[in-house]
C-alpha cells in the first residue's frame, strides 16, 4: 500500500460507478488510479474526487500496467476560490495540459508538483492573469531544465511540445478582454 499527497488532474468514467483518476503527486509523479464505486450515492469518496483537489491518497500499486487501485482519499484543500471564475479554471486546466505533455508517468517531479500547488493556491485567492500564466510557463521551463535566457518560455515550450495547447490562445483572449 502506498500513501502520498496528490492533486487531482483529470477524471473520467470507467463504468457506471467507477472512475479513472489521474493524479500528480510529489513522490510518485503522474499516476492513474481506479476509484471503484466512487459514483455510488453513498460512496465515502463522494465530494472528495473533484478537479484540482489536493488530497491525501492511499493506493494499491498495480501488479502489471500503470492503473493502480485507489483505496482511500481524504481532502486536504479544495481550492474553492478557483471555481469562482471561469478564467481561473481555464488557467488551472492549461497548466494540467502542460504538465501532462511535459512529464513522464510515474516519474517523481517534486518541483513541478510544488509549482502546480503554488499555482492553485494563487488562483484560489487571485484572478487569472496573463502575468500568472507567463510565470507558470517560465517556472516550468526552468524546472524542466530547458529555459533559454533570450527566448520566451512559451517558445521554448512550443519547441518541446511541437505546439502549445490550443486552450492557451482562448485563455489569453479571455484575460485580455477583462
Amino acid at each position: 500500500m502506498e500513501r502520498c499527497t496528490a492533486i487531482l488532474l483529470r477524471k473520467s468514467r470507467l463504468t457506471e460507478s467507477s472512475l479513472i483518476i489521474t493524479w500528480l503527486s510529489c513522490s510518485h509523479g503522474r499516476i492513474k488510479t481506479v476509484a471503484k464505486g466512487a459514483l455510488k450515492p453513498k460512496s465515502r469518496l463522494s465530494g472528495v474526487l473533484d478537479l484540482f483537489h489536493l488530497c491525501e491518497i492511499q493506493f494499491q500499486p498495480a501488479r502489471s500496467g500503470d492503473l493502480h487501485l485507489l483505496q482511500d482519499a481524504s481532502l486536504l484543500q479544495p481550492f474553492a476560490g478557483l471555481r469562482t471564475e471561469y478564467p481561473r479554471i481555464c488557467l488551472a486546466s492549461y497548466a494540467v495540459e502542460l504538465i501532462e505533455r511535459s512529464t513522464e508517468p510515474a516519474f517523481p517531479v517534486p518541483d513541478i508538483f510544488n509549482l502546480y500547488e503554488r499555482a492553485l493556491r494563487y488562483l484560489d485567492a487571485n484572478p487569472a492573469s496573463i502575468r500568472a500564466l507567463r510565470h507558470f510557463e517560465l517556472e516550468l521551463v526552468r524546472l524542466l531544465g530547458i529555459s533559454e535566457p533570450a527566448i520566451p518560455a512559451e517558445l521554448v515550450l512550443e519547441r518541446l511540445l511541437h505546439r502549445l495547447p490550443p486552450s492557451r490562445e482562448d485563455l489569453l483572449r479571455r484575460m485580455a478582454a477583462r
